[in-house]
């Protein structure tokens, strides 16, 4: 069975009414709660565009606080589930100064939890990467932006040293 493109699928949902529009939505969030998730932070998100920003926040710092860090072993794999859920969560958004927020507060949490205190050459490149990544985010940004977030990125280069 070959999937129509997203194109002839938003011209066949224009000729829906509102009422079947919300039943497919309602249906579509019943599959996963990955659907729920973002159709919640749509729906709440829009009055408060930091709602969505300290809610990812907050779940990451529990996740935190759960870790297991007895072992490189236990905090590899511990840092390794928390940026999965960082990535899925970044998908929800497309405003790329919240992505680089998020992506500073898994990088802060990961040096303020002593995951970098490992050695750990997994945790070191997972973390490498993610500064690349808030790297990348900045430079398709505006000037006077970019000015910001590279005081962000500095300290966060200073926490491999």
């Amino acid at each position: 069975m070959k999937l129509p493109s997203l194109a002839q699928i938003k011209k066949e949902l224009s000729h829906l009414s509102e009422e079947e529009l919300i039943s497919l939505l309602m249906e579509t969030a019943k599959f996963t709660t990955d659907n729920k998730q973002f159709l919640f932070f749509k729906v709440y998100g829009r009055e408060n565009p930091g709602f969505f920003q300290e809610m990812v926040e907050e779940e990451l710092q529990q996740a935190f606080e759960n870790a297991n860090l007895d072992h490189a072993h236990f905090a590899k794999k511990s840092a390794q589930a928390i940026r999965r859920k960082l990535n899925k969560y970044l998908k929800f958004t497309k405003e790329k100064t919240i992505q680089i927020e998020l992506i500073g507060f898994f990088c802060r949490g990961l040096i303020e939890n002593g995951y970098l205190d490992f050695k750990h050459p997994v945790i070191g490149n997972l973390y490498q990467m993610q500064l690349n990544k808030i790297q990348k985010l900045i430079s398709g940004l505006h000037e006077d932006l970019q000015y910001d977030y590279q005081y962000l990125l500095e300290e966060l280069e200073e926490g491999i040293s």
